[in-house]
């Protein structure tokens, strides 16, 4: 008697498009210098380790996570200056919050898959939230210098009609901060179709202004905006924090889909314990920012540095004549960046490189001067 193969058999249960894809994948970064995924830099004191951890081992990790979920959303809501009426949703990082949205807007209007809309290249999971939860992705091509392209945004805004646009501001991996007209010009030719507008502001701590701003400013143009951020580039990758402040009618709408629990106890009294000790973080990040020009200066001094673009995360992109060659190059001499040529054809033979501290930027210019 043959025994079927019914793990073949069962495979075919797991969608043909789910099959067809390759995971994300992390580099392998044992004993390398990591500056492919724009983490902070910077460790706590040891002091400051020594009061988490107490903290944390005191917390009841035997009961399921309580009131000091509301606790965290109160303190996100202070320290990003949230507009009145706003209300707080937390994510597993923004990568969950971007799932949720995808879940919460996944219906069929007229007949027609919904859909949602970014300008590209930009962040990987906005189109891939969309495949996987059955939403139709607009990708609209930035100019050549990575601009909004706002009559194509327009244009394919009123044509599709998303139930969901995406601005990265600043976006990933260009490290680009648009003009405030520019965007508000999409923002209000959303508000035309009826859509929710998503301000990604992941690398918030870095940039010179936030979209925050005009939400309180003006209130009555950006009703249909939600502000999303990750405490990832605060300082906490680890931690795996994301959240999401608009207007209280649309989030707690978008909080039905979120599972229970999302958030551990550990990941919520972490945020708590990072937010009472902000100024420390907000230091970091002025250091991080205070060596992005000088680490810009120097690559322009590289002879194989074809172009550079300013930047307002903690990222440059740049490009050379062989990225793949660069990048691997670079491995060899112990520092991972990232190549970004496969992401967009506007991306070719572009790397994106983590800002990092003075030592770590040196031993990364040094690097990329050999490999070129």
């Amino acid at each position: 008697m043959t025994t079927p193969d019914t793990s073949s058999q069962a495979l075919q249960r797991i969608r043909a498009d789910v099959r067809a894809m390759q995971a994300y994948h992390v580099q392998d970064s044992q004993g390398l210098l990591k500056m492919d995924t724009m983490e902070n830099p910077y460790r706590l004191s040891a002091a400051l380790q020594k009061q988490l951890g107490e903290r944390l081992g005191a917390l009841e990790i035997n009961r399921y996570p309580g009131e000091r979920l509301e606790v965290l959303k109160k303190m996100l809501a202070d320290y990003a200056g949230a507009p009145a009426g706003s209300a707080v949703l937390l994510g597993n990082g923004s990568d969950e919050i971007i799932t949720l949205l995808a879940l919460a807007t996944a219906q069929p209007t007229e007949g027609a898959r919904a859909k949602m809309l970014a300008p590209m290249p930009g962040f990987v999971m906005y189109p891939l939230s969309a495949k996987l939860q059955g939403l139709d992705f607009v990708s609209v091509n930035l100019t050549a210098d990575f601009d909004l392209d706002v009559p194509a945004m327009l244009a394919a805004i009123a044509a599709q009609k998303p139930a969901i646009t995406y601005i990265a501001y600043p976006n990933n991996p260009t490290a680009t901060l648009w003009d405030e007209g520019k965007v508000q010009a999409i923002i209000d030719a959303v508000a035309q179709i009826g859509g929710l507008v998503v301000m990604d502001e992941a690398y918030q701590p870095f940039a010179s202004r936030s979209w925050i701003t005009r939400m309180k400013a003006e209130p009555e143009r950006n009703q249909h905006v939600l502000l999303m951020r990750t405490l990832s580039k605060f300082g906490l990758a680890g931690a795996r924090l994301g959240y999401l402040i608009g207007p209280a009618v649309l989030v707690h709408e978008i909080d039905k889909v979120r599972p229970p629990y999302n958030i551990s106890v550990l990941n919520c009294e972490t945020a708590i314990f990072a937010l009472e000790h902000e100024s420390l973080y907000a230091e970091q990040a002025a250091a991080i920012r205070a060596e992005r020009q000088p680490l810009i200066d120097a690559l322009a001094a590289i002879n194989g540095v074809e172009k550079i673009w300013p930047s307002e995360a903690n990222m440059v992109l740049l490009r050379v004549a062989d990225a793949g060659r660069a990048q691997a190059e670079m491995k060899k001499r112990g520092v991972l960046v990232k190549n970004v040529s496969a992401m967009h054809p506007l991306l070719k033979n572009c790397l994106r490189l983590t800002v990092g501290t003075r030592e770590e930027n040196a031993q990364m210019l040094a690097a990329l001067k050999e490999s070129l």
